[in-house]
């Protein structure tokens, strides 16, 4: 059986990597890695925390813009509708699950802030460091997949980036939807690249921060 999205002209070309990229990290908050909450504890999460650790490190060594969010909220009068009973739980300001989980995180390296919505890019500062750092190539971390790394990879794509997605840096709480949106968005705004590629790629970068060792 063919494929009708490339029968009808979707996959056309590749959006290829740049000369300037940044690492965006979405999410990886203990209140998604850790499994004393609702949400963490998700092996598929669990791995692509592990594989974006590894990214940051070589990443950071060549001195690669990194911005990471988690997501927060006052109250629930400043919270969207979420449908999704953790987050009313657990996700306010003071809250343990907020912290960014230690092995993605470099407190004096990365730009870390927070978001409201699904995507990093809505009413956050995130334009404005990229920006500042002539970034035209934006690589996607984090979690989930279908959610808020989906609405990420649209935003970039929206602004102008070149977006990559490594597939072993991204996860979900099930393997279709997570399969399902890295085919859907490789068809129309990004480019679903290996965890190896984007390592070799990375290891040729100079970035324009100060590289930190170790």
């Amino acid at each position: 059986m063919g494929d009708i999205y490339k029968e009808v002209g979707y996959e056309h070309g590749k959006t290829e990597f740049g000369t300037n990229p940044a690492i965006l990290v979405v999410d990886l908050q203990l209140g998604f890695t850790d499994p004393r909450y609702p949400l963490g504890g998700l092996p598929m999460v669990d791995s692509a925390t592990n594989c974006t650790a590894q990214l940051l490190h070589i990443a950071r060594s060549r001195g690669v813009p990194v911005a990471k969010c988690y997501t927060a909220y006052h109250s629930e009068r400043d919270m969207p509708r979420w449908k999704v009973r953790p987050v009313h739980e657990h996700f306010f300001y003071g809250d343990e699950s907020l912290a960014l989980d230690p092995r993605i995180h470099h407190e004096s390296y990365d730009f870390t802030f927070c978001k409201n919505a699904p995507s990093m890019f809505f009413h956050t500062p995130l334009i404005t460091f990229l920006a500042k750092h002539k970034v035209d190539t934006t690589i996607i971390t984090g979690c989930v997949t279908s959610g808020c790394v989906r609405a990420t990879t649209v935003d970039a794509f929206s602004y102008g980036f070149r977006v990559i997605v490594p597939p072993e840096c991204v996860g979900d709480a099930d393997e279709i939807p997570h399969r399902q949106n890295l085919i859907d968005v490789h068809r129309r705004y990004a480019d679903v690249v290996s965890f190896d590629d984007v390592m070799e790629y990375l290891a040729k970068v100079d970035g324009p921060l100060t590289p930190v060792a170790g």
